[in-house]
């Protein structure tokens, strides 16, 4: 596992994600702060509903936040919009829980990944994103020739390696990873959890790593946050959440884990 830097690289200080409802508005996310350094993995674990993917997807803006400031690189993203954003954009990056709904089904996998490269790094000819494209596939282990294929054509966990060479094509210093083992079988979880820690020595990157899994949580985090009910009930190093939880409900989440 890297070793997480004393800088900072995301501060988020009273975040706030409230969609309108009657007879009030839901607080997804209700004043929540914490921080990310440089290469350092946080686990935000919770069940369902807690408000844990709101907070990945508002990070990124792709829900928008009630209130609160979001500060990447010590910049408040929360205000800016879509064409001021886009530059950091690109640094900041998302690998999804399901892998296959969030590749089109349509295009082959050198389209997919190659997307990114159009829209940030339009200088590239056609011709070096293809070899970048070729490069980032050998880089999380899929045949040289996924190039040409399609989707439907590869299992959970290729697939889920597809997410993540699009998201590095980019080449990004922070991904929120929003349960991205969950729909994959022990067996492939654990490879990509490896493959996950091995892109962050080599390229340093911060993760945001969401899940309701306790035991990958632990393995794969420097510190974890746990939430309830959209507000934050305890942070601490991985080790000290599971071998000396303060919350009543951090323990419930463990004796459920067991």
């Amino acid at each position: 596992m890297s070793t997480p830097t004393p800088n900072p690289i995301l501060d988020v200080r009273d975040l706030r994600v409230h969609f309108p409802a009657k007879p009030a508005p839901v607080k997804a996310v209700d004043g929540v702060s914490f921080v990310v350094h440089e290469r350092e993995t946080v686990g935000l674990v919770g069940e369902s509903g807690s408000g844990k993917t709101t907070i990945g997807k508002a990070l990124l803006k792709l829900v928008p936040a009630t209130g609160g400031q979001i500060l990447f690189r010590g910049r408040d993203v929360r205000p800016l919009r879509e064409r001021e954003f886009r530059p950091l954009r690109k640094e900041m990056q998302m690998i999804f829980q399901d892998p296959f709904s969030s590749l089109n089904p349509r295009w082959t996998i050198g389209s997919i990944v190659a997307e990114p490269l159009e829209i940030h790094f339009p200088a590239l000819t056609k011709a070096e994103r293809l070899d970048r494209v070729a490069a980032l596939l050998k880089k999380v282990a899929l045949p040289a020739d996924a190039l040409r294929r399609y989707p439907h054509e590869f299992s959970g966990g290729q697939r889920q390696r597809i997410g993540i060479a699009r998201a590095l094509a980019v080449e990004p210093k922070f991904i929120v990873c929003d349960e991205p083992v969950s729909a994959l079988d022990v067996s492939v979880q654990a490879q990509i959890v490896n493959l996950l820690q091995d892109l962050q020595d080599e390229f340093g990157l911060a993760y945001l790593f969401i899940s309701h899994d306790l035991a990958v949580v632990q393995h794969i985090s420097h510190r974890v946050l746990v939430m309830y009910r959209g507000q934050l009930v305890e942070a601490a190093s991985a080790d000290e959440i599971y071998q000396n939880p303060q919350h009543e409900y951090t323990r419930k989440l463990l004796a459920a884990a067991a």
